[in-house]
């Protein structure tokens, strides 16, 4: 019996181990997720470049997705062993289901760009922070779902911070109106790409990587004729560092960081939780602001920054709200499960 415990004992990680793995996928996540702002920030907006083709940057971090998807389905067909990747086949049927999700998709990255165009990135988590608001209005308007008072008063906070750190932004000359309506049409959308992608995940039979594979296709065939109408591609022509080796390559980075944000949010989860990533992430978002004050020698005043503490604290709380509401649910859940069989055997 020893023998069998000591085995086991050396199968399962230790306690040591699994918190290292942890802390090296939240620290991935952040350096990741916090990198891709900044290198976003810089392709968007930056002196050094002046190129005004957000729409062309997103479509090319969407290509940068195929080819890495595709790369990784290679490798998997071929070293089934080594990589555990799904063999990626293209099928147009698959495609035009995932559709209205890649509409969202294009959505939300466009908007999300354009924000941080137009708006600092000490500002940029202000400017999208209204998606936990959309969340509860689209669960009661399209889902019929009902919220709890604890959760409508954590959005209300979010909103107070929202409209404080508008106003505090405002008054320091830097606000940009426009960044902040691409902002909060981002946010719709990033709440609306969470009830799609649930929608349309058994088309692609629940595999995140091949509805990345299809979402990212149908994304970069729809950026094509909006760039034509926009005239980017010209932009792009006449871009004076077309054929600097620099710029494509920070373009690459950008697009594999894109690919990576996805790949290690999914991991944080899983060697975590839902409700850890989601705190992982306010925290990443408040150390992203002060880096970005920091690094931009911005001069924010106290009440801008008490605005950031109300949507940080608020989207914090309203995780915290809503698990505790999910775990009472599922022990109810259980409970009436545990009641029927209870009635089942005594009728037996």
């Amino acid at each position: 019996m020893d023998s069998h415990t000591s085995a086991d004992s050396r199968k399962q990680p230790s306690l040591v181990q699994m918190y290292t793995k942890i802390a090296l996928v939240v620290s991935s996540y952040w350096v990741i997720s916090i990198s891709l702002v900044f290198i976003n920030k810089y392709l968007l907006s930056s002196e050094d470049l002046k190129l005004d083709a957000p729409l062309f940057i997103t479509f090319y971090q969407c290509v940068c997705s195929i080819c890495i998807c595709m790369l990784l389905g290679l490798l998997g067909s071929l070293f089934p062993s080594t990589f555990s990747f799904p063999a990626l086949k293209f099928d147009y049927k698959i495609s035009r289901e995932i559709l209205p999700l890649s509409i969202v998709f294009v959505g939300m990255i466009t908007f999300n760009n354009l924000c941080l165009k137009y708006v600092g990135v000490a500002f940029y988590n202000i400017g999208r922070s209204l998606t936990t608001v959309f969340n509860v209005v689209l669960s009661y308007t399209v889902l019929k779902q009902s919220t709890s008072l604890p959760a409508v008063m954590c959005c209300a906070v979010i909103v107070i911070g929202f409209i404080l750190g508008v106003n505090q932004e405002g008054n320091t000359g830097e606000l940009s109106y426009m960044g902040v309506a691409f902002g909060i049409i981002a946010s719709l959308c990033v709440s609306l790409n969470s009830i799609f992608t649930k929608k349309v995940l058994p088309a692609v039979e629940g595999n995140i990587w091949r509805l990345m594979f299809y979402n990212n296709i149908n994304a970069a065939v729809l950026f094509f004729p909006i760039m034509l109408l926009k005239q980017e591609l010209v932009t792009i022509y006449n871009f004076d560092k077309l054929y600097d080796v620099n710029f494509w390559a920070i373009m690459t980075v950008s697009g594999l960081f894109g690919f990576l944000i996805g790949f290690i949010s999914g991991l944080q989860i899983k060697v975590t939780s839902p409700l850890t990533h989601n705190v992982s992430g306010t925290a990443k978002a408040c150390v992203q602001t002060i880096i970005a004050v920091f690094h931009f020698n911005d001069v924010k005043t106290a009440l801008w920054w008490l605005g950031n503490l109300c949507v940080l604290g608020g989207s914090a709380a309203y995780t915290n709200v809503r698990q505790k509401e999910m775990r009472a649910a599922h022990a109810l859940e259980m409970k009436d499960k545990d009641v029927e069989a209870g009635k089942g055997s005594g009728t037996s």
